[in-house]
């Protein structure tokens, strides 16, 4: 008679940065990390950055556990990924190239060294796909009850003049580069489908951490869209490089669409003191690729689903997409498409069709409260 074979061997727990501390999960972070292109990078109390110009453009972001991302639904390389996306479209909204970047990264004691290691991994494939050539030159590691990544990033204008809020003016055309809409409904499918999401797997999970979602989604008989929207929110990609086309092409003001074109276009109207009029025709095909996947995933008629997309359209953040105004009658740079013109000061800084429009956008103090959960 044959012997049972023996039980498995049950898995190990993954290494947390208590048990690793500090010199080892830093090195499990740099090891995930390309070389960045600097004078001095990691390993000093300093990088040094070369400043051509002889002008440093700086932005600096943070991002919070609960009211900026959940770990229910993000994994560390979505983390990393959308930590570069947001901060790098800053510099690339004043028309500069990023030299470098600084980042803090505080978690928790029983976080996996894994997951640390994972949020570099995610910064290396954003930095590879939106700024290539551009480094992590350095940075910090805490200890926080919330994972907390802060994130600091140098730009240079490489001979040119900022592109400011502040230069529009009337007769100019209004345009964008990138997505409108896309993170925002994919924040909303996010918050759907939370309650009906099995938590079980734990807050430092390895794995997908939206599948839960998009299985309770997909039951409702939504279609590939459904992946891409939650991507646009969780690891967007903008098309960052477009500032630096706009500022050579002429732009005379620009900014980041990081809380949503009617609130971000409010901001440039007061900076510039003109009034921004958005047609809303030259965003409809925005908002009808958001359609179906809405009315699929949350079960509404199209006429209600038709509504929702314009709203998120209009009123959405996170896609980090590009808003700019240029010269009447110039040539727009590849990718920017028109949306509407300046016009002088008026009843409104944004008119939609002619009507004033309110400035509704993403609030960090209120855009992740409410039914979907807690972090």
């Amino acid at each position: 008679m044959l012997d049972a074979p023996d039980p498995a061997p049950a898995p190990s727990a993954p290494t947390t940065v208590a048990e690793a501390g500090e010199r080892e999960t830093l090195r499990r972070i740099l090891a995930e990390l390309p070389e960045a292109p600097t004078l001095l990078g990691p390993g000093d109390d300093s990088a040094i950055v070369a400043a051509p110009d002889g002008r440093v453009v700086i932005s600096t972001d943070t991002m919070i556990e609960g009211p900026d991302f959940r770990l229910y639904w993000s994994g560390p390389e979505q983390l990393g990924r959308k930590a570069m996306a947001s901060n790098l479209a800053d510099i690339a909204a004043m028309g500069a190239r990023p030299t470098g970047i600084v980042m803090a990264l505080a978690v928790p004691r029983e976080t996996p060294v894994d997951f640390a290691a994972g949020i570099a991994r995610g910064c290396a494939i954003g930095l590879e796909r939106l700024a290539p050539g551009c480094g992590i030159v350095g940075g910090d590691l805490a200890t926080a009850s919330e994972v907390t990544i802060a994130v600091t990033v140098f730009g240079s204008l490489d001979g040119r003049d900022a592109v400011l809020r502040s230069g529009a003016r009337p007769g100019d055309t209004v345009a964008v580069a990138g997505g409108l809409g896309r993170a925002a409904a994919g924040l909303h499918l996010l918050f759907a489908g939370i309650d009906r999401m099995d938590r079980s797997a734990g807050r430092f999970a390895v794995g997908d951490r939206t599948a839960g979602i998009l299985a309770a989604l997909g039951a409702a008989g939504a279609g590939g869209g459904l992946e891409a929207l939650i991507a646009a929110q969780l690891a967007p990609e903008p098309p960052l490089r477009a500032g630096v086309l706009a500022a050579r092409a002429g732009a005379t003001a620009m900014m980041d669409l990081s809380d949503g074109p009617l609130l971000d276009a409010t901001r440039l109207a007061e900076a510039s003191g003109v009034c921004i009029r958005i047609d809303s025709t030259t965003v409809a095909a925005d908002a009808a690729r958001l359609v179906p996947t809405l009315a699929d995933a949350l079960g509404l008629g199209q006429e209600e689903a038709r509504e929702l997309a314009l709203r998120l359209v209009l009123g959405g953040g996170e896609d980090h997409s590009l808003l700019a105004t240029f010269p009447e009658g110039a040539p727009l740079p590849e990718p920017f498409r028109a949306i509407g013109r300046v016009a002088p000061a008026g009843p409104a800084p944004v008119l939609v069709d002619g009507e004033p429009a309110e400035p509704a956008g993403w609030d960090p103090y209120v855009g992740m409260a409410g039914d979907g959960g807690a972090s």
